[in-house]
């Protein structure tokens, strides 16, 4: 039979905060041009690399100006070059050679801009993440304001969660609170690194975020708790394997003058592997945690 001794430890009180992981990185692609898409080159759940093509758009418009401005740009490069020599041998104006050079920075900047405009025919990934959602596909006309694809970050994550204003005293930048989440059976250290400074006037809460490091089967979209302390308590904390359940009673056993006494306890808080008692033990008292066969009530025990 093993036993400890029954303390009161101090540990803080904290309110559970409801909140939603989200990437720190994510962001809708849509075109800056007008086209039709001729080719869809990811499907959501794909991976993709910052940089790497991922929409086609129908270039051949834009390309044909883009070659009229290229046109037109060397035809003012060569009219500048031929007035410049004859500026120099003192045949035509100042004023004619200003001309020349003006004209040249003009179809200089109209190449530039339909070079531009060509470039916006080629979606690419701003960064290293996953393809989580697509908006259109082969044959869709693309519009500036409609978004084609949605990509983020799943290495970066964090709790994103509304802060109720009784509780905004209790929580500063740069803060380490403890965030846990249930669908990944994951409890970890967050960084609090952004609140809001107005609060929601429907609500009266202020958007927290709350940085997360990388572990395995965290993902976006899950539902998490932001644990906030708000007190310092005092309580007794036993082992979880030292209650025992039966239908609606918890029930532990201490020793008390070489005997097992039976106790009705209530319990609170659940702390990791440990529980708080409400009532029926008292600090000092000898609590059975494992025994090697079944209890009495009053039955004679030997502590090893």
């Amino acid at each position: 039979m093993k036993v400890q001794p029954v303390e009161r430890l101090r540990r803080w009180a904290t309110e559970e905060v409801v909140g939603t992981v989200r990437p720190k990185l994510r962001a809708a692609l849509e075109a800056k041009v007008q086209a039709r898409i001729e080719e869809m080159l990811v499907v959501p759940g794909q991976s993709v690399r910052a940089g790497e093509l991922l929409v086609r758009l129908d270039d051949r418009e834009i390309r044909a100006r883009y070659e009229q401005a290229r046109a037109v740009y060397e035809q003012a490069e060569r009219d500048f070059r031929r007035r410049e020599k004859l500026f120099q041998e003192q045949t035509i104006s100042r004023a004619e050679y200003d001309a020349a050079e003006a004209q040249l920075r003009v179809a200089a900047a109209a190449l530039q801009e339909a070079e531009t405009q060509l470039g916006h025919t080629r979606i690419v990934a701003p960064f290293d993440g996953v393809i989580t959602a697509k908006h259109a596909d082969v044959g869709d006309l693309a519009v500036p304001g409609r978004a084609l694809l949605e990509i983020e970050d799943p290495k970066a994550l964090r709790l994103e969660a509304d802060l109720p204003e009784a509780l905004l005293d209790r929580v500063q930048l740069g803060q380490t609170l403890t965030v846990r989440v249930p669908a990944a059976q994951v409890t970890l250290e967050g960084t609090v690194s952004e609140i809001t400074p107005v609060a929601d006037p429907r609500t009266r809460t202020f958007p927290v975020k709350v940085d997360l490091p990388a572990r395995p089967g965290l993902r976006s979209g899950q539902f998490g708790r932001l644990l906030v302390p708000v007190a310092e308590v005092e309580a007794i904390r036993v082992p979880v394997r030292a209650i025992h359940v039966k239908g609606q009673m918890e029930l532990a056993y201490v020793v008390k003058e070489g005997r097992a006494e039976l106790r009705l306890v209530k319990t609170g808080k659940r702390l990791g592997e440990e529980v708080e008692v409400v009532s029926g033990l008292a600090a000092g008292e000898s609590l059975v945690v494992e025994s090697d066969r079944p209890l009495r009530d009053g039955q004679p025990v030997t502590i090893r």
